[in-house]
């Protein structure tokens, strides 16, 4: 998600086309085209030039809807119901061809369904098989140690910082705790599935948010080459890439 402007001046998008299942859109006021998953212009007036991240979450209505009990839901224009995708978009996409060209050396399979976290430079991908492993992963990237949370329903993921007040947290999973619940290693305080402390000694306090994108591993690969990739018993390092002939 971006925001719809550039240098204050504000920009109306349509689709252009599709490179490789990602989006690219073309502004009208410059004739700019830009990547989905970017946000960086690639052609046009604007080329090189990056729209600014809007922080959004990909999760499941229901646990949406327990956070934001007021919350309002966009509902779709029934005059255009029919170009909606089907229910069965996921599936129809899945057996569309992967274009990247990847070679064998691969730990991941193209349509691998990954959280992809860049930052400072350092990107890493956290296949959703090995955070269903476990409730709570702990990890350092760069010099950021995050907290990467997987919901019940297998599908809503959220990365923090586990810092608090200039102090490195670990985090376990209360024992049965439905919705998920985490008791930090220093004082014992429980916390929820959006980072926050519901009680104990620093409730109320609230995690730093880490941007993630919910990818498939041939489309975070392509744009974060320098990747490693999370798995329980280590971190795989980058791939280096041949020649796919």
């Amino acid at each position: 998600m971006w925001e719809a402007q550039i240098d204050n001046r504000k920009l109306t998008f349509h689709l252009a086309g599709i490179n490789n299942q990602n989006f690219i859109m073309r502004d009208e006021e410059t004739g700019s085209w830009w990547q989905q998953v970017s946000g960086e212009a690639i052609f046009g007036p604007l080329k090189g030039r990056r729209l600014k991240q809007v922080f959004h979450d990909e999760i499941a209505f229901s646990t949406w809807k327990a956070e934001k009990p007021q919350g309002r839901i966009l509902r779709p224009d029934e005059k255009t119901a029919a170009r909606y995708a089907g229910k069965d978009w996921e599936e129809s996409v899945a057996r569309m061809p992967v274009v990247t060209p990847l070679d064998g050396n691969q730990p991941l399979a193209p349509r691998t369904l990954i959280v992809g976290i860049s930052l400072n430079g350092e990107a890493r991908a956290y296949p959703f098989d090995e955070l269903k492993k476990q409730a709570a992963v702990l990890d350092t990237l760069g010099d950021t140690p995050l907290l990467i949370l997987l919901d019940a329903d297998g599908k809503s993921a959220r990365a923090f910082d586990r810092k608090v007040e200039m102090q490195t947290l670990e985090f376990f999973a209360k024992l049965n705790s439905k919705p998920l619940r985490l008791i930090d290693d220093v004082t014992g305080s429980e916390w929820d599935f959006s980072g926050k402390c519901v009680s104990g000694a620093l409730a109320g306090k609230q995690l730093k948010k880490i941007y993630i994108l919910s990818d498939y591993w041939f489309d975070w690969q392509t744009y974060n080459p320098q990747t490693t990739v999370f798995t329980t018993q280590a971190i795989l390092p980058p791939v280096v890439r041949g020649n796919s002939d």
